[in-house]
């Protein structure tokens, strides 16, 4: 009897240490049935400082390694403009680096996934064979917010196929001088165009539902991305539109030009807000406490991860990075969460620890940063599906995408010339004609048609990846028996000794990005005004123009029978003879106005001195083919 009850005895005790011990195994923040919070908690009581300043730190792809991640306990990567694994790499290379990484953070002592963050600002830019779709200027001219939350989604497939969950996108500055080098970043000048342009968030990040929370980040998951609205505030309006400088305006113009579309975007869900390099009123906005903690955390309740630009805490000091101790503290200080450092990451760590450890930087604000990025994290669905695969692959360039890239392109055309008599207009152009001229530096050069962020950082001219261009565009539109001809810059005598029935000329700006795009002439690229010259006073001719931007244009106008802005249109050139040739109709309205001469700038609309070229809003009309015919 006694053995019997030493027995079950030992047995009771055995099932409790079981127990203890299996319980000693349950981690609330692993578990998907837990509350949200609940489980941002559970894991942040967890967690050692080392651990948090690690989820705060995002770093190169370049100087990344499963050795590092695992070591430093990395939170972010990025990939910079033309950051890849190998060039013209596959979906399924992008997968392969991506999870080679996610996995060493995986077996870290907690096992917190990273996120991976890029550029994708015009489709999936950074990988080769993406979709590129028009850059913003020309998105804003549709005023179109369906067609560009069905970019959204598409660009959130691409991104997802090279098994990436983050992209720094939509950028809602709001250019209001078109010598600013990113420009063509910006949807409009007019932020009520940019504040309708944020349906690109939920395109990128799913549909907020009904009953959620207030201005609580939202990623749909699988299919989905994480978002960022940047460059938080004022980065379209620094002064004499140079690249990371003053914006000198008061409180109710920040508020009512350059703060509206955030308003929106937070509505919407936005999962990241990305900081300026520019200042406001002196004060450089990576160290603007006010701003990024007053306004943008107290006052609008952004529950997402504010996150620096690259090197963005660096540009606090002049030079950058002259006391780097000292901005770190400024922009954690100011609000910042998350560090796009990129390259000297155990610079920054240990110059965060050490300011922690000083009581310089409160543990406060370090908790405060990382509850935000695991809160994304977990509402992305990291925890639960942290590995990608091959299963959005399909989705690269899909021809789906590419033909929503047609209609933008379409639609963000906006003519602005046709006939030198408006009885005779020159367009919709003839598909059957005995001989035409294709001329032009952009008229067959993908590289030049897509424009900055595209495959590189700068961009670059040249066949840089897959797409049609304007010559293969015209060449597959017209009919079989016409003749076409492509000479990329005629001269005079080549001109005299050919007969064409008609034009077209395709010339404008090479591609550049941020400060080496900032232009006090905003004129096109050399050869393009020659060429202007020769083909237009030799024969009928439309001219296309690619850039990212309103360019000096009057002098040449009476040379043109047709003008088209075409801005930056990306990979489907065919979207811009579907119009040329009448298969649709021109409906692009300007979203930007159209300056006489650069002494004009800054000018805006609404503005006393408002002496336009073209005004905002202008754009003609044509009819579909099928239309006049009928008619």
């Amino acid at each position: 009897m006694i053995s019997m009850k030493r027995l079950m005895t030992s047995a009771t005790v055995v099932l409790w240490l079981w127990t203890v011990a299996v319980e000693a195994e349950y981690f609330k923040y692993k578990d998907p049935k837990q509350p949200l919070e609940v489980r941002i908690r559970d894991l942040m009581r967890r967690m050692t400082l080392e651990e948090k300043i690690g989820q705060m730190t995002q770093i190169e792809r370049e100087v990344s390694s499963p050795d590092v991640v695992n070591k430093y306990f990395i939170g972010s990567i990025v990939s910079g403009g033309g950051s890849v694994p190998r060039p013209r790499a596959s979906a399924e290379d992008w997968i392969n680096m991506v999870n080679d990484f996610q996995k060493a953070a995986l077996t870290t002592r907690l096992g917190i996934p990273l996120i991976y963050g890029i550029d994708g600002v015009h489709g999936n830019n950074n990988a080769y064979n993406a979709t590129i779709f028009p850059h913003n200027v020309g998105l804003g001219v549709t005023r179109d917010p369906e067609l560009i939350k069905k970019i959204g989604a598409a660009t959130a497939l691409e991104v997802r196929a090279t098994g990436i969950s983050y992209t720094f996108a939509p950028c809602v500055a709001v250019c209001r001088d078109p010598r600013w080098g990113r420009c063509y970043e910006s949807y409009s000048e007019d932020h009520g165009i940019v504040q309708l342009m944020t349906e690109l968030i939920p395109g990128l990040q799913g549909d907020v539902p009904s009953n959620y929370p207030k201005n609580f980040p939202f990623v749909g998951q699988r299919t989905k991305v994480a978002g960022c609205a940047k460059h938080f505030v004022g980065d379209g309006g620094t002064k004499d539109g140079i690249n990371e400088n003053d914006t000198i305006i008061d409180w109710n113009g920040i508020m009512n030009i350059h703060m509206p579309a955030y308003l929106d975007s937070i509505r919407k869900g936005v999962a990241s807000v990305m900081v300026s390099y520019s200042s406001w009123n002196g004060v450089k906005m990576h160290a603007n406490y006010d701003l990024i903690t007053g306004y943008l955390k107290e006052t609008l309740k952004f529950e997402g991860f504010v996150i620096s630009d690259m090197r963005g805490i660096d540009r606090i000091t002049s030079p950058p990075h002259a006391n780097y101790s000292y901005s770190v503290q400024l922009g954690v200080h100011a609000g910042i969460d998350m560090i796009m450092v990129p390259n000297k990451y155990v610079e920054f760590i240990d110059d965060l620890t050490l300011l922690v450890k000083k009581n310089i930087i409160p543990m406060s604000r370090i908790n405060d940063a990382v509850r935000r990025i695991l809160r994304v994290k977990f509402l992305m669905g990291l925890f639960a599906n942290p590995l990608a695969d091959l299963s959005f692959a399909k989705h690269l360039g899909s021809k789906e995408h590419r033909e929503l890239a047609r209609e933008a392109v379409r639609k963000s055309l906006v003519l602005l010339k046709n006939g030198k008599d408006e009885t005779e207009p020159l367009l919709p152009l003839p598909t059957r004609s005995e001989r035409i001229l294709v001329a032009g530096s952009h008229a067959n050069d993908i590289g030049n048609q897509c424009g900055g962020w595209t495959i590189t950082w700068e961009g670059q001219s040249g066949n840089t990846t897959v797409g049609t261009t304007i010559l293969e565009a015209v060449k597959s539109t017209v009919d079989p028996e016409t003749e076409v001809v492509y000479n990329e810059n005629p001269d005079e005598e080549f001109m005299k000794a050919n007969d064409f029935s008609y034009a077209i000329v395709a010339v404008g700006e090479l591609p550049y990005v941020e400060t080496s795009g900032d232009s006090q002439t905003l004129t096109i690229e050399e050869s393009g005004y020659t060429t202007i010259s020769n083909v237009c006073e030799s024969v009928k001719c439309v001219v296309v123009l690619i850039s990212g931007r309103p360019v000096v244009i009057e002098p040449y106008l009476e040379k043109m029978d047709a003008l088209v802005a075409a801005w930056l249109p990306g990979t489907e050139g065919q979207g811009i003879t579907d119009v040329l040739y009448g298969a649709y109709r021109f409906t692009g309205k300007l979203a930007r106005t159209w300056f006489r001469t650069v002494d004009q700038l800054p000018m805006n609309v609404g503005d006393p001195h408002y002496d336009p070229l073209f005004p905002f809003g202008f754009g003609l009309t044509t009819s579909p083919k099928s239309v006049i015919a009928s008619q």
